[in-house]
């Protein structure tokens, strides 16, 4: 199964933030959205980096309640690991877990197209063993 897979069931809307955005905010967005990450753009609508509800929580832990008046691009991760619609499913499997992290961005042509997290994946893959057994179970009962 490919990442295109999931995209065209889950959507491809993906909410961006400007780096100049403060921690409190991106925290905002977060909430009212009920995700965990967000695509950070720069001006010219390129990935310039992902903020997730950990980085926030890292950040507040370390520099208490002044944190969520920092920069996103304070506590962004800029060097982002990415994914295109023509990945398998197992390749952003094996990545996220050993890279730890739970949100993956779609890009094409340079430009995010979508965004991927492990429930996704873990959602996925769930769907998918369940229609084999259901296969299997029917090849079985007719033969």
């Amino acid at each position: 199964m490919l990442v295109a897979h999931i995209l065209r069931e889950k959507g491809r809307d993906v909410i961006v933030i400007a780096p100049e955005t403060t921690l409190a905010e991106a925290a905002r967005i977060l909430t009212r959205n009920r995700i965990g990450a967000l695509i950070v753009q720069d001006r010219k609508g390129a990935l310039a980096g992902i903020i997730s509800e950990r980085d926030i929580v890292r950040a507040v832990a370390e520099e208490g309640g002044d944190a969520l008046g920092r920069l996103v691009s304070d506590r962004m991760t800029k060097d982002v690991a990415t994914c295109e619609d023509t990945d398998t499913i197992e390749e952003i499997m094996e990545t996220m877990t050993r890279c730890r992290f739970r949100h993956m961005p779609v890009v094409e042509n340079a430009r995010v197209t979508g965004i991927v997290s492990i429930g996704d994946v873990v959602k996925t893959r769930i769907a998918e063993t369940v229609r084999e057994a259901q296969a299997l179970k029917e090849y079985i009962a007719t033969g």
